[in-house]
């Protein structure tokens, strides 16, 4: 074989690979329901935190946690656990992003993004004419 069909070769097998490896660990939205089928893998949640349901922060073997309750855009309720404080605003946000997995009975989150609401609302904005 000529060094440049080695090089090609190599370079086809490293292509293939990163490929394969990119779709596998492809992020896509779930909801609780699929992640509770496959635990001990890691799905990205998008959903809403029930109102009326307590939110509480605890201390866990030297680490904080935050508990509390979350419906999925899919109407899927379902009790969470996150490993870090309670970000600002928290039960004032839109939507609520969660990555993590099914462990123990319940979703343990390991990252979290919040949708803030719009800070103006359409009756805020004053328009200004230049007559």
């Amino acid at each position: 074989m000529k060094k440049t069909q080695i090089v090609l070769l190599v370079f086809l097998v490293v292509a293939v690979c990163a490929i394969i490896g990119t779709v596998y660990n492809a992020d896509t939205y779930s909801g609780f329901a699929e992640a509770r089928e496959n635990p001990g893998r890691e799905f990205h949640i998008i959903g809403n935190l029930v109102e009326g349901e307590p939110v509480s922060e605890e201390v866990v073997e030297s680490t904080l946690t935050l508990n509390f309750s979350m419906v999925d855009n899919l109407g899927e309720r379902e009790e969470v656990l996150y490993f870090g404080p309670k970000p600002i605003d928290f039960e004032l946000s839109d939507e609520i992003v969660l990555i993590g997995r099914y462990e123990g009975g319940r979703f343990v989150a390991s990252s979290m993004l919040l949708k803030c609401p719009s800070r103006y609302k359409p009756g805020d904005i004053e328009i200004s004419s230049s007559e």
